[in-house]
């Protein structure tokens, strides 16, 4: 797995998107990002299993919409963003639910990538072996593998960006700064995804 070890050390969307929601929520939203990305790719890596993703990719009108329903919902979680609509309430009880929430963004935000679903049509057979066995029972153990590998990865991003992000929200004058950089981002992550080229086949 050095393909997916090397992958997984340059930063991409997902890291982007963890890092934005850890320097503008904190640390916890930053793992629970992650959580939540890892998650998806779970789901991901079922479809690739049992043969979905293939007929999203497939199919030029499914995949559109997938692609522009998880740009539009990344400037949808942008603006709030930038209009503080996502900051951590003091209240634990509403802490937790707000964590909550942040997993299920982190979730939707990757189910919402149909380029996730090329990617594990794409990468993931090249390293079927025939003689290990059957080639189904491979391809979700790989998947399954990488999945742990990118959320390992992505929460170490997580709490680098937390530990930052805390120090700016540290001082009154950088707080606001912050939210429109984790915003912007955001937005800009929505952006490219829908302006992004066409897909490959």
């Amino acid at each position: 797995m050095t393909g997916a070890m090397l992958l997984l050390l340059v930063p991409g969307p997902a890291v982007l998107y963890i890092t934005s929601r850890s320097i503008g929520l904190g640390r916890a939203a930053g793992l629970v990002s992650a959580m939540g990305i890892a998650v998806g790719t779970l789901f991901h890596v079922a479809a690739a299993t049992l043969g979905l993703s293939a007929l999203l990719v497939s199919s030029a009108a499914a995949f559109q919409i997938v692609k522009y329903a998880g740009a539009a919902y990344l400037i949808y979680l942008g603006i709030r963003t930038l209009r503080g609509g996502d900051a951590p309430a003091l209240d634990p009880s509403r802490e937790r639910i707000s964590l909550r929430r942040v997993f299920g963004q982190g979730v939707l935000v990757n189910l919402l990538n149909p380029k996730t679903a090329l990617f594990f049509l794409a990468f993931l057979p090249q390293f079927v072996d025939p003689s290990r066995g059957h080639a189904t029972l491979q391809i979700f153990e790989l998947g399954v593998l990488f999945a742990l590998m990118g959320w390992m990865s992505d929460s170490i991003w997580a709490t680098i960006a937390g530990t930052f992000g805390t120090r700016l929200r540290g001082n009154a004058r950088l707080r606001g700064a912050q939210r429109k950089v984790s915003g912007g981002v955001l937005i800009a992550l929505g952006l490219a995804s829908a302006f992004s080229g066409a897909r490959a086949k």
